[in-house]
């Protein structure tokens, strides 16, 4: 090997060695980079966690020139529990049980059927709210609905606004369901820790 060979090798070599980054140094540097832990008081968690109960109820409309519940993927063929059925939502959330009784919020997702055995939905919204110190805030369920049980349990798996690092549950119990048209009145109580 000629000495100009060998520098060459000896210059990359070099090169190498400066660029790999040593395991403890780097790592700490990249950790940083990538996640640090910051003081709870940033992000305004000085307040005392705080247990709240929401009842509303949620109105999914089939039917009319406006519905709030639209098909966008119909059921596979033959199916009894409309398997594969997907609904976006923008439903109304009401203080009572009435359509014209005080708005408080919209569902906003989508509802899917995921069981082949019963009609088994998996939800998927958030609760947006509109009224008082909440508007603007909103409650994310994300869980499984067996519609035909009496009461359904979903998890409350966050929130924005007065909700962020919200944790809870939703109970959901039909109040009304129109077999001619599938629209239906469901009674949500949500149980949610917040800040």
């Amino acid at each position: 090997m000629s000495s100009q060979h060998f520098l060459t090798f000896f210059f990359f070599l070099f090169l190498s060695c400066n660029t790999i980054p040593s395991s403890t140094s780097s790592q700490n540097k990249d950790t940083f980079d990538f996640v640090r832990p910051i003081d709870r008081k940033l992000l305004g968690l000085t307040k005392k966690e705080k247990l709240s109960h929401f009842k509303f109820y949620w109105h999914d409309i089939l039917s009319g020139k406006n519905p709030s519940s639209v098909s966008i993927l119909p059921p596979s063929l033959n199916s009894t529990t409309y398997f594969g059925s997907v609904n976006m939502i923008d439903n109304p959330l009401t203080l009572g049980p009435e359509l014209s009784s005080k708005l408080v919020g919209k569902a906003q997702g989508f509802y899917a059927s995921a069981s082949q055995a019963e009609l088994g939905l998996l939800m998927a919204m958030n609760f947006a709210f509109i009224e008082g110190k909440y508007n603007g805030s909103s409650i994310t369920i994300l869980g499984r609905n067996p519609a035909l049980n009496k009461v359904r349990e979903m998890p409350v798996v966050g929130g924005s606004g007065l909700f962020r690092f919200a944790r809870g549950y939703a109970q959901a119990t039909t109040y009304s369901f129109d077999y001619k048209s599938g629209d239906a009145c469901v009674e949500y109580n949500v149980y949610v820790f917040h800040y």
